[in-house]
């Protein structure tokens, strides 16, 4: 399955649940919590599986989240792709060829209005909303940035998740295992 294809991104924050979604169908894993010894294990094990990690780099313990630790991430590590809310690292991701991901906290309209200009410098590959259960917002972003979205954070029901595909998004992250058995293997049904 791929990125495009794949409507739930499962965000773990535990081991235990890594070894649940390496039997699943879902390609894509985004790692939130994790620290800095356990990462080339992590992506190797989800490597092993058939699974693409995509790292949370403001997430990391033991790691700055800065360009220097992006490279080392993509040199060293090699995930699929990084997550993160700073233009820096997004940069030095997009320049590593890996999938860089624009986290974005839309708290208000100022907040929205400095994410487009942040987007404008940093081009990412996909764009994350947080929150992710307001679609009109996930709208707006796609129409203006003509960048992927993918919407997180409150999302606790399967009608969020629809809403938000119904939105425009791409897929939705989240680490509410429920959601994950519900999707595990459906693919993407909404037109982007």
């Amino acid at each position: 399955m791929s990125l495009q294809e794949q409507c739930i991104l499962p965000a773990i924050r535990k081991m235990k649940d890594l070894e649940k979604l390496m039997k699943s169908s879902y390609t894509y894993i985004v790692l939130l919590d994790s620290h800095i010894g356990q990462l080339k294990s992590i992506v190797d094990l989800g490597r092993a599986h058939g699974k693409k990690m995509l790292l949370h780099a403001d997430l990391i313990e033991g790691l700055k989240n800065d360009e220097f630790a992006a490279e080392f991430l993509c040199q060293s590590i090699r995930p699929a792709g990084i997550i993160s809310t700073r233009g820096n690292v997004i940069t030095k991701t997009r320049q590593n060829g890996l999938l860089a991901i624009q986290r974005l906290f839309l708290l208000d309209s100022s907040a929205l209005d400095k994410s487009y200009t942040l987007l404008k410098r940093t081009q990412p590959d996909y764009i994350e909303v947080m929150p992710g259960v307001i679609p009109h917002i996930i709208k707006e972003v796609k129409e203006r940035s003509g960048i992927p979205i993918f919407a997180g954070g409150l999302i606790r029901s399967i009608d969020d998740v629809e809403q938000a595909l119904a939105a425009g998004a791409t897929a939705v992250t989240t680490s509410n295992h429920e959601l994950w058995q519900h999707y595990n293997g459906v693919t993407r049904r909404h037109n982007q």
